[in-house]
């Protein structure tokens, strides 16, 4: 099994995306099944120590998910995806924003596209992922509050979660 997992972090600053590829010890199958089910989302959606807490969630076209980020001492940040498109274990886009707890979209914050890949190659499952903000100053704000680094945690809590059903 692989320790050395591939995460390639870029910034496309002229079209104003961040690029992410990433690869998992964990067949295709599973690693959808960890992006697109609520009760796996929830172990690893999160950079530890906060956790993610799914409200709702309808996985389909036109569907969305509601769910906070929690913090070690409570906090609620809230946020939801509305699923766009479905190809099944290829490819799922939604838009994401910042909410309340209603799902009421935060335009404090800026909405982001997300368009999400898989792929696999024997054991080994890759997802890219490409996250369009509408200008460059909302990516520069995403960046500033943190991304790379809870998005790396996050990763690394999905590997948890592979190693943990690998056992």
């Amino acid at each position: 099994m692989k320790s050395n997992l591939l995460m390639n972090f870029t910034v496309d600053k002229e079209n104003s995306t961040v690029n992410v590829k990433r690869e998992f010890n964990a067949s295709l199958a599973n690693v959808w099944s960890a992006w697109t089910e609520a009760e796996i989302l929830d172990k690893w959606w999160a950079p530890a120590p906060w956790k993610s807490r799914t409200k709702s969630m309808e996985f389909k076209e036109g569907g969305r998910r509601l769910y906070a980020m929690v913090g070690p001492e409570g906090e609620e940040h809230w946020a939801i995806a509305d699923f766009t498109s479905i190809s099944p274990k290829t490819n799922f886009k939604y838009s994401d924003a910042f909410s309340d707890n209603e799902g009421n979209i935060n335009n404090d914050f800026p909405r982001s596209s997300w368009d999400v890949n898989f792929s696999e190659n024997g054991d080994t499952t890759y997802v890219d992922i490409a996250i369009r903000h509408e200008k460059f100053s909302d990516l520069e704000k995403i960046i500033e509050m943190g991304f790379k680094e809870g998005f790396t945690i996050a990763m690394e809590g999905l590997d948890a979660v592979f190693a943990e059903n690998s056992k």
